[in-house]
């Protein structure tokens, strides 16, 4: 009798073509062997990612969802160090850090550089990025996201109305409506693939600060925090203060670009790369704009309904 399938790997993309080279052979090198892989292509479930998951996980014959983006690819143990969680009643999902491969170009390392760090991301998103010490968490990407079935289907999966963010509608849903935790543990790794500064960067950073905005109105539990609120005042405090106090202004800009250069000196010395720390000095400010800019607009934006 063929033993019941533990794990559905889940990989949405637009076409096969489009999954990284060390995606498949990564799987099939995993050190859990009872899995399936089910790769949903616009072709077969439509253009949105929530879609594209919802039409495989109905496909699936695991008992647990393990959620990978087409440009990233897991480390031997994500499955087996999973297993040993999953087990736990109160738990509906768990999750773990997304590194930059080590084989990035000189672009994408800066990208990963400015997602890892407290001045690039904010708390959240350097335990997202960086091996950081577990936790329970209440939003997380579904480039690394292990869910349980019977969880995932209670809350009838992923909202389609929402992308991007519909990764956290969906823990927002397993953690109040379930009344269940996500835990955030560092062993349960994959290696993500950046977007090369700066425009795929920047559009990667607008499509994340809208969606952020957004969901500061409609879901305050998990998105109407400091770490995501923050940088989208910085812009207009920067036009405020520059209006009507300008010493404030000075002082807020000198103080800002301090704390960038000491992170980009510390970068320097840990990449032995002082191309990717100029780099890096460019980018964290027009990040932030840029995020600041499409957070503002996601707030004032009118609300989609759920269906």
């Amino acid at each position: 009798m063929k033993p019941k399938t533990i794990f559905s790997i889940i990989i949405p993309c637009k076409t096969k073509k489009d999954l990284c080279p060390e995606l498949l052979p990564a799987i099939k090198d995993q050190s859990y062997k009872n899995l399936e892989v089910i790769i949903a292509t616009d072709k077969q479930a439509g253009k949105n990612p929530a879609q594209k998951r919802n039409w495989a996980s109905k496909k699936s014959k695991g008992e647990y969802l393990a959620f990978i983006d087409s440009d990233a690819y897991p480390d031997q143990n994500w499955l087996k160090n999973s297993l040993k969680l999953l087990t736990a009643p109160h738990l509906a999902a768990v999750c773990g850090p997304n590194l930059t491969p080590p084989n990035d170009n000189t672009g994408q390392q800066v990208s990963g550089y400015v997602w890892s760090t407290f001045i690039g991301a904010g708390g959240a998103g350097v335990y997202r990025n960086k091996e950081k010490k577990q936790r329970f968490v209440k939003d997380f990407p579904s480039s690394n996201l292990i869910v349980k079935k019977k969880d995932f289907n209670k809350i009838k999966g992923f909202n389609t109305h929402f992308w991007p963010g519909e990764d956290t509608k969906l823990c927002h849903d397993l953690v109040f409506t379930l009344k269940k935790k996500n835990l955030y543990h560092p062993s349960i790794k994959v290696f993500h693939h950046r977007r090369p500064i700066f425009i795929p960067h920047l559009k990667q950073i607008s499509r994340f600060g809208y969606h952020r905005g957004l969901f500061t109105k409609i879901l305050p539990k998990t998105s109407r925090l400091p770490g995501y609120v923050a940088p989208a005042l910085f812009l207009p405090w920067l036009i405020l203060t520059f209006l009507f106090l300008p010493p404030i202004f000075y002082l807020t800009v000198n103080t800002y670009f301090l704390v960038t250069a000491i992170t980009t000196i510390s970068l320097i010395f840990k990449s032995n790369n002082p191309i990717t720390g100029i780099l890096f000095f460019v980018t964290i400010p027009l990040t932030h704009l840029v995020y600041g800019f499409f957070f503002l607009k996601g707030f004032f934006s009118r609300t989609p309904q759920s269906p």
